[in-house]
């Protein structure tokens, strides 16, 4: 997964390097702190309508991807 592949995109001109959505403004942490609190990833959507439901599923995928490549380095 590279940077033209990734949701997710880091750029100091974009919120001070804050990871966010590609061709958003809108930071990643935006979407897990959302589901922290107990929202729905619909409520995320709604307030969010510039993320796709299909750039919200595929970043908590890459998210969960790199945690559990972590693991196997073990």
């Amino acid at each position: 997964m590279n940077s033209q592949t990734s949701i997710i995109v880091k750029d100091s001109d974009i919120l001070d390097g804050e990871p966010v959505f590609r061709g958003t403004n809108v930071p990643f942490k935006t979407l897990t702190e959302y589901l922290e609190e107990g929202k729905s990833l619909s409520q995320f959507l709604a307030d969010y309508p510039m993320v796709s439901r299909e750039a919200a599923i595929t970043a908590l995928e890459q998210a969960k991807n790199l945690v559990l490549a972590q693991f196997k380095k073990f």
